[in-house]
């Protein structure tokens, strides 16, 4: 059994487009950049994300973009949008984005707990 050897990355997001950003990450924490890549191997590196809350948005997203949830009962569709949830947490915004871009399947949790933020 070979050894997988995970490097840290530290990713500064000051003045970072936002989906640029996550797409990098997502690369990052899959392991895509390496040679031993394999889609079935979890060989992803550690990302750290600092100055998550300086990341800029094109257009007019932070008032436009919504993202809905529904806990399951009738009439309890609710929207958020996502200039609310980036001043409330902009750590969450950039993990849940990532959360979408990785592959879903068994590996999606254990490549998503390597990313942290400072």
């Amino acid at each position: 059994m070979e050894t997988i050897e995970r490097k840290t990355h530290t990713i500064d997001a000051t003045d970072q487009k936002f989906g640029r950003l996550a797409v990098r990450v997502a690369l990052l924490l899959r392991g895509k950049t390496k040679p031993a890549f394999a889609s079935n191997k979890d060989v992803g590196d550690f990302v750290i994300v600092k100055n998550v809350q300086h990341m800029q948005f094109s257009g007019k997203k932070l008032g436009q973009k919504s993202y809905y949830y529904h806990s399951g009962y009738i009439g309890s569709l609710r929207e958020a949008k996502l200039g609310e949830r980036f001043s409330k947490r902009p750590s969450e915004v950039l993990r849940k984005t990532v959360w979408g871009m990785l592959p879903k399947n068994k590996l999606r949790p254990k490549q998503i707990n390597r990313l942290s933020f400072e």
